[in-house]
């Protein structure tokens, strides 16, 4: 991810600027879509230290695990690095900015700014990601799209301003091969909040208590008294319906009225 990422940065600024932001833009999104459909189902695909922190404060990830998770998307994200400076045979004058482009991140504006586009893209990416990865309400199958399409997003609207990072691990991997440190600290504070902030902030609307009437089968399956061994011969309209409030399944069932339809009492299934 970071080395598809990276490398189109260093195309763009090296060979005329054929990429251009919104290619690169793409690029990101696309490498970041593709890995979620590939590893997702094995890893969760965490590619990101301020989302797994975000993660596990809203009890999404075992607390245990992150610093694991951590260490294999540094580790990554340092030798995806390496390899990119030397495919690229790029300088050592990269940190003044006056040799080789660097494929780190840096503020281009003030660091306020900065650290202010940072959190606006973080929370942004976060919030879609706890929306579409952790909903059960959500259609699943299209989570990598939606992610990928906001980091799209988040880099035309930051990328110039912060170099939108969104992570941690983006910005310390070419910070340790270059050895580029200078405002540091700015992508690894400002990505953590904002995730948390996300995380949080969609874990909120979603604990909004609303009635049992989001059904997910809206069509009553009418089934036959004897098969829940009832003496009487009423058909049984069941409907399987969501609590939005705690994502708790419910089996829904009562005698059919004159007109076909429910008058639905629940219990946890």
């Amino acid at each position: 991810m970071i080395f598809a990422g990276c490398s189109a940065i260093v195309v763009n600024e090296t060979y005329g600027k054929p990429v251009t932001l919104p290619g690169i833009a793409l690029v990101w999104g696309l490498v970041v879509t593709v890995m979620i459909y590939s590893i997702g189902h094995v890893s969760g695909a965490h590619f990101n230290p301020a989302v797994s922190i975000a993660f596990a404060s809203s009890k999404k990830f075992p607390f245990n695990q992150v610093p694991g998770y951590i260490a294999a998307q540094l580790l990554g994200s340092t030798l995806a690095a390496a390899v990119l400076r030397l495919v690229f045979h790029l300088d050592d004058d990269v940190c003044s900015l006056k040799g080789d482009v660097y494929v780190g991140t840096y503020p281009s504006n003030s660091n306020t700014t900065s650290f202010v586009m940072e959190f606006i893209a973080t929370f942004n990416l976060m919030f879609v990601i706890s929306a579409v990865a952790t909903d059960k309400r959500a259609t699943g199958s299209f989570a990598g799209i939606a992610i990928g399409a906001t980091i799209v997003l988040d880099i035309l609207f930051s990328g110039p301003i912060s170099g939108a990072s969104m992570n941690p691990a983006r910005s310390l991997g070419p910070a340790l091969i270059w050895g580029c440190y200078k405002d540091l600290w700015l992508y690894i504070v400002s990505p953590v909040i904002g995730a948390l902030s996300g995380a949080w902030t969609y874990g909120l609307l979603r604990s909004t208590k609303k009635s049992y009437s989001e059904i997910i089968r809206p069509n009553c399956n009418k089934v036959s008294s004897r098969d829940r061994q009832e003496a009487s011969q009423d058909e049984i309209c069941v409907l399987r319906v969501v609590d939005p409030a705690n994502q708790n399944y419910f089996i829904c069932s009562s005698p059919t009225d004159i007109n076909g339809k429910c008058n639905v009492t629940c219990k946890l299934a």
